[in-house]
């Protein structure tokens, strides 16, 4: 595993935690809101869903190659292809473990 193969796995585990954690706090059908807060709680739950997937996707991404697959799905290699994370993946993932970790201490 390279430097970059690290990195994009182990910002991508922070980001997939946290995302399923504001993920489990987002409540988009709870009764009594008004129609701005709801759609607010749709789009972050909608956003934080999306971050979900792409740090599940670097977290799994360097297992791929080991995998055995039954037979060949024409659609899995643009859900998750078994290439190396280039640097923009990486800058990607990485800007949103750093703004993550920003707000954390940020909070205390």
């Amino acid at each position: 595993m390279t430097w970059l193969q690290l990195i994009h796995f182990t910002a991508g585990l922070l980001v997939l935690a946290e995302a399923l954690n504001k993920l489990e706090r987002t409540a988009p059908l709870r009764p009594g809101l008004k129609p701005r807060e709801r759609a607010t709680e749709w789009l972050k739950a909608v956003a934080w869903s999306l971050l979900a997937l792409g740090g599940a996707g670097a977290v799994i991404s360097p297992a791929l190659p080991f995998l055995p697959v039954q037979e060949p799905s024409t659609w899995l290699p643009y859900l998750l292809p078994a290439q190396t994370p280039t640097l923009p993946d990486v800058c990607v993932i990485v800007g949103f473990a750093v703004l993550i970790v920003r707000t954390r201490v940020k909070e205390g």
